[in-house]
């Protein structure tokens, strides 16, 4: 980490290596080969700088602003054949006739969306895009409407099957909450990466409560974006990157267009989405409603949500836009408590509670602003709010397999997240010399005040979430807190083209950041007959505020067009959350003395591809950790009357800062279309494969707690792949994917699994498991018809041992499913 007199020489530098240039411009008109008439409304993409721009109703085009050098056009309108044009502009203005073609033959729905986007599931984002810099990063753009998978169920082992190293926590609940992780990063609710929605985050708290309680329906996304570790200096200091959903938006050709999608499935799953989506004049909109009600495979696993997502746009001209959104989520589940080892290999469909619940609102808003100066200079503006809460009761315990005392209170804690957020952003394009160069500078402010109660819950078995403390004045778990945080950050990127084909992208984040708890927790004792002999309540009011900068360096090769050497180094960090720490959880104890986490991330590898017959990304990473959280099995241990501190006699898991430790492995994905060797036509037929493979190695280099050192870190299987095939002949597509993940640790003492545990289920490894996924679809003009069966071998595996809720102990996840969705689209 640099100083902060460091930091401002580099920012004073930055500002002064920008340029200002002469204009100069790229026209045309671009015609029917045939008729020779002009075509309105072609799409012509600047490679490059990720821009598009439209021909007027005489088939006219320009891009103005432009410094001298190479540009590479894409040209395309819908039922023409796409041409691609490399233009040097080495003079003032360029002037440039094109004609199209038309396709011949009649075309299939599919092969329409297979010439307006890429053969392959997964792309890769450009150097730049908008104001964003993604120069020599990992990253990874999943592109839904190429695959064929089980979108209804928001089924993530599908989703993301080609996105390597992501370890998935698996759920009942038609994909209500993503749990995702990768390289030995905890997947709990995603908490490890900076989730956001169309570029704004929407987790409950970014610095005190990073947990993704909302996740946007399959159905309603255009795209998701994967961005690795390096992405901390854009959007955060997180050590596993971005994850960015990119909302549909409207389509631009139609006043109106109503899609509507029924599905069914197992364990009386039904979900209904319904979107509306047009554009009127310089207005553009789109909005769903999605309805998903299930009762999941296990006794007390039920569930209801309900999601209204609303956009829309206005374009004052060319160069400004503005755009506004709101989401709305409410769903209520039932949970059906954790087993233990023995319980899950006897019976992995019982239940052990009957009064666990939770209840998720959530409410989203969004406004951005975008304006371009001239092509070279652009500016975007975004400022979002989230009002949220959730809500859990029931009964935990350590000991899994205990009986719920259907007369005893039930644990309730109670969050309530209030934040509001501003990020603003400026690129500007400009040549050191005769070499092109792009800086961006952009700034956020994140504001929020978040609190949380625990406390006693009432003795109903219903999704009753009083407080009942009056009734129970001894409940052991009792807190109430504030939790104030504020942060702002100032983050740059500047691509340095040192050849044409080379780039060197240096970058900082200094981030300020206040965190602050304000509350009182009570401290309960009782003798060994049950009766209390203490009932204290305390004050614990903190303040932590600190300032640092993080550097990171990414560098990218392009020997061709198609190739691509890239590799990057970016210092990490993550705050502590005084939301977890009080928290009060039987099955795992917390060090007072608990602080923040630091270390980097670097990645390097190649990828590219090879026409539209092989798309490749192979590579290898390294993540080091200072002072890593994790958690350990140790004796549990209270404060007694005296203020002394004893063990209690029972062993829980103890969450601390664990040692360093570091990550590393290689991680490949491989798409291979197999018509082209074959010399097949790929107009009706379609045939492709994938592999996705992972191999993962670490350990605890340093630990002062015994036992750790030389360890493996928890959350790391050694091999995670998934690989399958896609075939269609015409507009029937299947696809089939095949996972296998290996056995993983669950805590840094590496505890072997036991079979006979009765008791716990918290602790042990995670069995390896494989499983294999068979989906179908089917179009017809209007109609569309999706199907498959998830878990085809009805193979019986688990993926998470929850130290709290939805347990504590093992979540089976679910067995052999079936679903079906019908899809209806009318638009003018």
């Amino acid at each position: 980490m640099m100083r902060l007199k460091d930091f401002s020489l580099f920012i004073i530098f930055c500002l002064f290596s920008i340029s200002a240039l002469a204009q100069h411009q790229i026209s045309g008109y671009i015609t029917d080969a045939e008729t020779g008439e002009p075509i309105e409304d072609v799409d012509i993409y600047d490679n490059n700088a990720g821009k598009s721009f439209q021909t007027n109703e005489d088939g006219y085009f320009e891009i103005n602003d432009l410094p001298y050098g190479n540009y590479n056009l894409f040209f395309f309108k819908l039922g023409y054949e796409i041409i691609n044009k490399t233009i040097i502009l080495d003079s003032n203005n360029s002037d440039f006739n094109f004609e199209l073609k038309k396709l011949s033959g009649e075309m299939s729905e599919v092969a329409v969306i297979e010439q307006r986007d890429k053969v392959f599931g997964i792309t890769r984002l450009r150097e730049v895009e908008g104001t964003s810099i993604y120069a020599g990063k990992k990253n990874e753009v999943i592109s839904l409407e190429q695959m064929v998978i089980n979108t209804s169920s928001n089924n993530a082992r599908q989703i993301y099957g080609r996105i390597s190293g992501l370890n998935i926590y698996e759920s009942n609940d038609a994909g209500l909450q993503l749990n995702i992780g990768g390289r030995g990063l905890d997947p709990n609710r995603s908490s490890n990466f900076n989730v956001r929605q169309n570029g704004y985050d929407i987790s409950a708290d970014v610095l005190g409560y990073p947990e993704s309680y909302y996740t946007p329906p399959a159905e309603g996304l255009q795209e998701i974006q994967i961005i690795r570790g390096a992405a901390s200096l854009q959007y955060g200091t997180q050590f596993g990157g971005l994850v960015n959903f990119r909302m549909k938006k409207p389509v631009r050709d139609k006043a109106i267009e109503v899609i509507s999608r029924q599905s069914i499935g197992s364990n009386k799953l039904f979900t209904t989405f319904n979107s509306l989506s047009g554009t009127i004049g310089k207005v553009g909109y789109y909005g769903y409603y999605n309805f998903k009600k299930g009762d999941g495979f296990r006794p007390n696993s039920g569930f209801e949500s309900n999601n209204v997502y609303l956009y829309t746009d206005y374009e004052f001209s060319g160069r400004t836009k503005i755009r506004l959104d709101f989401t709305y989520l409410n769903y209520l589940s039932q949970q059906p408590g954790g087993l233990t080892d023995a319980q899950f290999y006897r019976d992995p469909t019982t239940s052990n509670r009957t009064r666990n619940w939770f209840d998720v609102n959530w409410k989203l808003a969004s406004f951005k602003f975008e304006h371009e100066f001239s092509y070279r200079t652009k500016l975007s503006i975004l400022a979002y709010g989230l009002d949220a809460s959730r809500r859990s009761v029931g009964f935990r315990t350590n000991r899994v397999s205990q009986e719920d005392d259907l007369e005893a209170p039930r644990d309730l804690i109670l969050g309530d997240f209030n934040n509001w957020g501003t990020e603003i952003r400026l690129l500007n394009r400009y040549t050191i010399g005769e070499k092109n160069a792009v800086f961006l500078i952009g700034s956020k402010y994140y504001s929020s005040k978040n609190t949380s109660v625990q406390g006693p819950g009432t003795a109903s078995n219903k999704a009753d979430f009083t407080l009942a403390d009056e009734q129970f004045p001894n409940y052991p778990n009792q807190s109430d807190f504030t939790f104030p945080n504020q942060n702002l950050a100032v983050f740059g990127e500047n691509i340095f083209y040192v050849m044409d084909n080379f780039s060197l992208t240096p970058g900082f984040r200094f981030e300020y950041i206040k965190t602050q708890s304000r509350g009182t927790f009570k401290r309960i004792n009782f003798d060994l007959a049950g009766n209390p002999i203490q009932n204290q309540t305390f004050e614990d009011n903190r303040m932590f505020d600190r300032s640092f900068l993080l550097l990171g360096l990414g560098l990218s090769y392009l020997p061709n067009s198609n190739t691509e050497l890239y590799g990057n180094f970016s210092q990490n960090y993550r705050s502590v959350t005084f939301n977890d720490i009080r928290v009060v959880n039987p099955t795992f104890q917390v060090d007072p003395k608990i602080t923040d986490e630091s270390g980097f991330t670097t990645d390097f590898g190649l990828r590219g591809s090879l026409g539209e017959t092989l798309s490749y990304d192979v590579g290898g990473f390294g993540l080091l950790y200072d002072n890593r959280i994790g958690e350990v099995l140790k004796a549990e241990t209270r404060v007694n009357a005296d203020g002394n501190t004893e063990e209690t006699g029972r062993v829980v898991r103890f969450r601390g800062n664990i040692g360093q430790a570091f990550t590393y492995g290689i991680e490949s994905l491989v798409e291979l279309n197999i018509l082209p060797l074959l010399g097949r036509d790929q107009r009706n037929l379609k045939f492709s494969v994938f592999a996705n493979t992972a191999l993962t190695k670490s350990e605890y280099f340093d630990s002062e707690i015994a036992g750790v050192k030389g360890n493996e870190v928890e959350f790391i299987p050694l091999l995670n792949m998934k690989t399958g095939l896609t075939l269609g002949y015409k507009n029937l597509i299947g696809s089939l994917q095949y996972t296998f993940v290996s056995s993983q640790y669950t805590d840094a003492s590496n505890a072997e699994q036991n079979t006979n545990d009765n008791q716990s289920g918290i602790r042990g490894e995670i069995p390896a498991y494989e499983v294999v996924d068979l989906s179908l679809s089917w179009s017809y003009k209007k109609i569309k018809i999706e199907s498959g069966v998830n878990n085809v071998l009805n193979s019986w595996y688990f993926t998470r041992r929850a130290t709290g809720y939805p347990g504590p102990g093992i979540i089976p996840s679910p067995p052999r499913t079936f679903y079906a969705t019908i899809q209806f689209k009318i638009g003018n």
